[in-house]
């Protein structure tokens, strides 16, 4: 009898932690603040709502690239001029399906085989920042011109990274960039199909396996960020004033882009989540600049994408990666607030 009822409290404890947050904050507000529980689970479900059509056509793009082996393109990037491959590659990590995990053991073979660092570094910076999803997410809740602009700022804060390690590449930053032993790793989500795509991939029974596990992984993954984002993003909008928000991070001037880039690392939860939170702040006042390198700057330094970096390279070349980052995401803040 002991078994059985200790049985549902392991399970419970076994949930992944974004869902036990999804699930304490109606809790919480319902023990604090009883009034507010409906109001938020309404405006979640209304944002969910809203993106769902985003979301169910994202899933299913992944999952198409991922059941194609469409991801065996972008090695074509890395092969021919140096010039060349850094312009490939920002172009490519700005929309290639690849997660961060995924990226490790991919970049640790380029690296290996002798692929220059500075289109590598290119792709590592731009990687993060955009995918199918995310545009498509983006551009639900931001509009098609944030989510063009952020394209646009993802690709060329990879060819400025790009373009500056191959400048520097002789000096003491970037000579001998690898740490020793340098191996891949990640969490076993690249594709198993190397080689020509097959784009007809319902064909063969491995594919269409592959295809099914994708969409129901990439649904999970962001069904549970955008339903504790869209949690946040009311909790936001409820209890944190406006004039905060404005106070710091509203206004014109370079001031509210540096702080929305510093800000950006720290709070940044995942490309996904971010969306609705950038979307609150917005609604709170922060400028359209500041909300552009919170970005750019958190999506670099979030930890998946940062954790790729740093698990390859010396600790010289994963601060000029955050630096590239930075000074990258406070220029495309500049650029856009002025355009918008």
């Amino acid at each position: 009898m002991t078994d059985l009822t200790q049985t549902p409290i392991r399970a419970a404890w076994k949930l992944p932690k974004v869902w036990l947050v999804i699930l304490s904050i109606p809790l919480l507000l319902a023990i604090f603040d009883p009034a507010q529980v409906g109001p938020t689970l309404k405006f979640t479900a209304e944002a969910f709502g809203h993106t769902a059509i985003f979301i169910a056509f994202a899933v299913l793009a992944i999952g198409y690239l991922k059941a194609t082996g469409a991801e065996a393109v972008v090695t074509k990037a890395f092969q021919g001029r140096e010039v060349r491959m850094i312009f490939l590659a920002a172009v490519l990590g700005g929309v290639s399906p690849f997660c961060s995990c995924e990226v490790i053991p991919f970049i640790a073979a380029l690296l290996v085989a002798g692929a220059p660092l500075s289109a590598v570094m290119a792709f590592w910076l731009s990687s993060p920042l955009m995918d199918p999803a995310m545009f498509l997410i983006t551009s639900g809740t931001l509009g098609f011109d944030f989510a063009i602009a952020k394209t646009l700022a993802a690709v060329g804060l990879g060819l400025f990274g790009g373009f500056a390690v191959k400048t520097l590449a002789r000096t003491p930053v970037f000579t001998d960039p690898l740490r020793p032993a340098s191996q891949g790793g990640g969490c076993g989500c690249g594709s198993p199909f190397k080689g020509t795509p097959q784009w007809q991939f319902w064909s063969e029974p491995k594919r269409r396996a592959v295809f099914k596990d994708t969409v129901l992984e990439n649904a999970m993954f962001l069904g549970k960020w955008l339903l504790l984002a869209y949690l946040l993003e009311s909790l936001m909008l409820t209890y944190i004033p406006a004039d905060w928000i404005g106070t710091f991070l509203g206004g014109t001037g370079i001031g509210p882009i540096i702080l929305g880039a510093l800000v950006g690392a720290p709070a940044y939860l995942n490309g996904y989540a971010a969306v609705p939170l950038v979307d609150a702040l917005l609604a709170q006042g922060m400028s359209t600049g500041a909300a552009m390198s919170f970005m750019l700057a958190g999506g670099v330094s979030c930890i998946p994408a940062a954790v790729a970096v740093w698990a390859l390279v010396k600790p010289r070349v994963f601060a000029a990666y955050l630096g590239f980052a930075f000074v990258g995401s406070v220029a495309a803040g500049l650029v856009w607030a002025l355009l918008a």
